[in-house]
């Protein structure tokens, strides 16, 4: 199992649905070797885990500006019957107010270097 993390994350569905189980997208030889690599990757870390789970997303990948591929799931099925958090979403006047006098702006891109 991974390590135990100070946040765990639940998905809380609708009451009555079903675990989602999507088709894997054609992915091109390239692809399949990319994600063989980056799956490896990720479970050498322990940032994941075999499962067994009923539930299936597809991989897709996206281009990163330096020609790389960046692993993505497609979780859109799940998203469908997800509970929704319920939150207020900032004001962008608010936002705005708070940035002023700031000199310093910060953009993390690239989930190798910005997540783990």
């Amino acid at each position: 199992l991974p390590p135990y993390r100070t946040h765990q994350h639940e998905i809380v569905e609708e009451i009555g649905s079903k675990p989602t189980f999507r088709e894997p997208y054609r992915l091109s030889p390239t692809e399949l070797v990319d994600m063989k690599k980056q799956i490896e990757y990720l479970l050498a870390k322990g940032l994941i885990r075999p499962s067994t789970s009923p539930y299936c997303a597809p991989v897709l990948f996206t281009p990163e500006p330096d020609g790389s591929l960046r692993m993505c799931i497609d979780y859109r099925a799940l998203n469908v019957q997800t509970i929704k958090n319920k939150y207020p979403i900032p004001r962008i006047d608010d936002l705005l107010d708070q940035l002023q006098g700031a000199t310093v702006f910060s953009a993390l891109g690239t989930y190798r270097t910005s997540i783990w």
